[in-house]
């Protein structure tokens, strides 16, 4: 199937983008275009305009910005298949011409999805019958309302072997058994694989019920019972409520992940529409990445107990070659004993809303479970704990983000120790682990070793392609120059500027053989240094560059402060060109071929682009509030 370019301009021309719109935002009348106020951030005065005869939507407080098949993947939230497939259906179009196969497998997922959602009916009949009553009774004893039932579409499973595959016979046996609803015995008739269990449907980001999770009435094991993997659900690949929670996200700015639906639905009922959970199983990386799709840091609300504590860890180690620039998670503790439902219903959604608040960041619960892994009473075992610490962060697959967390890490070891710097990095091991193998490398004048310049990658080629910022270069020069011993600590990414072109190339080289020759370097002997290699007057002008909106550059500047904000500024400096050359290749590719993986790659960059931006803006705007005199 191929969706031309020609095909998705008639699909626009055909799509009514203000009636599009209009089906869950309120449009007013504006000349000849509409206005609201934006559903895709938080705002009293309307900034978010549509315009029907040029076929796309604008904000002029945050930025969005597209058409109708953007508004279905940004603001829906659907794949943009899935987006393109539900404008073609209400245009009255045909979707282009599928091979056999697929057409086949189309319409073999058309029938599973009728099942589903004539199963959905009957749930819900019977929980509303004589027999329901006690299913009632669980409901009306958890706090869950009869709007909040209907809202997510609880049903109730009579306890019997043959009520459903009865109630859905002319689907025959093999569809349902299919599709999860009937279980299969050799030599024996399929039966109802739910029974006496509250019934809740599973849906896909389109709505449509795919798997249902049963909740036990009374005593009895297990106690929540899913459905099995169909060729309609691959509960690795889902999330409870994504459907609805996508747009409370997009208007509250996150998402939460909690453990399971009934914290979901009680958490919806108190006002926290965003939430969402996996189903049975620990936090996938396809889960992960839906919840960044919506969110650049979710929270994932795990129980205090020792059990809520290792879910929150595995999903920390398997999202960290994940990580990216923005792109992170942050842990919410519940006190032990208590989950989301509990809370809420004893204490109120403020209570919640508190512990929010006091979400803790990816890299504390790392740091904190490892210094809690182990006794770090002997040499070998701090040692033990930088080895690991290492090898946590030697698996993040950005380089800059690779590169914080090993300064990170680094830091805190050497402050929680009381001592000075100590290296620790990821690396191949000797036998027996006795720790990083030994390398070749330099020495300085005093004969100590120096580690080997690392070999270009992809992003230092990107960057000296794309050559530096002057702007910002200047002013990271500037601060390291002012903050000498944040280039020791730097000193991987500076290294990969040594090759760049130009006056501020050649000083950064400079900077970096300075560092090289004495590690334990303060203003003085930097500027000496490099006035004896001909960088006098250049050094001495960005130290008078006082006017560059930066803490770092300015004599004045609290310490600590000066020196986060340099380390935000050289991630930033090193992440845009590449950034910026990936988007150029992502907006070719998408003008030669308009599909759901090149729009997707586009989209991920511009956002990447955009918090690039947001992050030095912040920095710079900061500054000149702390500097106005």
């Amino acid at each position: 199937m191929s969706l031309t370019p020609a095909f998705l301009d008639e699909l626009r021309a055909r799509t009514l983008l203000s009636g599009l719109i209009a089906k869950t935002t309120k449009l007013q009348k504006a000349g000849r275009e509409f206005r609201a106020c934006c559903p895709f951030h938080n705002e009293k005065t309307p900034s978010f305009y549509v315009n029907d005869d040029k076929g796309f939507y604008h904000c002029f407080g945050c930025g969005a910005h597209g058409d109708a098949i953007r508004w279905m993947t940004d603001q829906r939230g659907l794949p943009f298949i899935d987006a393109v497939k539900e404008l073609v259906q209400a245009a009255g179009m045909e979707m282009p011409e599928q091979d056999r196969r697929s057409a086949e497998k189309a319409e073999r997922a058309k029938g599973l999805h009728e099942a589903m959602e004539d199963a959905a009916r009957f749930f819900v009949e019977k929980l509303g019958a004589i027999e329901g009553a006690e299913a009632r009774a669980v409901l009306k004893k958890r706090g869950i309302s009869d709007e909040t039932a209907r809202t997510f579409g609880i049903g109730y499973s009579p306890d019997s072997r043959g009520r459903l595959k009865e109630a859905l016979k002319t689907y025959g046996d093999a569809m349902l058994v299919e599709a999860g609803l009937l279980i299969s015995v050799e030599k024996k008739d399929p039966y109802d694989r739910f029974r006496g269990r509250l019934m809740i449907p599973i849906r896909d980001v389109r709505g449509r019920t795919i798997a249902f999770g049963g909740r036990i009435i009374g005593e009895g094991e297990p106690k929540y019972l899913n459905s099995p993997e169909t060729p309609l659900f691959d509960k690795g690949r889902t999330l409870y409520n994504l459907d609805r929670a996508q747009a409370a996200a997009r208007k509250t700015g996150r998402v939460i992940a909690v453990e399971g639906y009934m914290d979901v639905i009680a958490l919806a009922q108190a006002g926290f529409g965003e939430a969402v959970a996996p189903l049975g199983t620990a936090m996938t990386e396809h889960q992960l990445e839906r919840l960044w799709r919506i969110a650049d840091v979710p929270l994932l609300c795990f129980d205090g107990d020792s059990a809520g504590q290792k879910a929150a860890l595995r999903a920390a180690h398997r999202a960290m070659p994940m990580l990216e620039p923005g792109r992170s998670l942050a842990f919410v503790t519940l006190p032990d004993g208590l989950d989301p439902d509990d809370l809420v219903r004893a204490q109120g959604p403020q209570a919640f809303e508190a512990l929010l608040g006091k979400a803790r960041p990816l890299v504390d619960l790392l740091w904190e479970s490892e210094l809690a892994a182990e006794p770090l009473d002997t040499p070998e075992q701090r040692a033990g704990l930088k080895r690991r610490l290492g090898e946590l962060a030697g698996g993040i697959g950005d380089p800059n983000v690779k590169h914080e967390y090993l300064a990170e890490f680094r830091e805190r070891a050497d402050t929680h120790f009381g001592r000075g710097p100590r290296n620790f990095e990821s690396g191949p091991r000797r036998s027996g682990g006795a720790g990083p193998a030994p390398a070749r490398g330099k020495r300085d004048k005093r004969g100590n070793w120096l580690p080997p310049e690392p070999p270009l990658t992809q992003q230092t080629r990107a960057v000296q392609a794309g050559g530096l910022d002057p702007i910002l270069s200047k002013a990271v020069l500037a601060g390291l120059i002012r903050h000498p011993a944040e280039i020791a600590r730097h000193m991987e990414v500076l290294g990969s500027l040594r090759g760049a072109s130009g006056a501020l190339g050649k000083l950064f080289e400079a900077v970096v053989d300075v560092a090289l020759e004495d590690r334990q370097l303060d203003q003085g002997k930097v500027l000496t240094i490099l006035a004896k290699s001909g960088f006098d007057q250049m050094a001495s002008e960005l130290l008078r560059a006082d006017t560059l909106p930066f803490s770092f550059t300015r004599p004045q500047a609290e310490e600590r402060k000066a020196r986060e904000d340099l380390n935000e500024a050289i991630a930033v400096m090193v992440a845009r060109p590449a950034v910026d050359a990936a988007l150029a290749e992502a907006t070719a590719a998408m003008l030669e071929r308009f599909d759901d993986e090149s729009f997707a790659r586009q989209t991920a960059l511009l956002r990447e682009r955009q918090e690039l931006e947001t992050r030095l803006a912040n920095l710079m705007l900061a500054d000149e509030e702390d500097f106005e005199d």
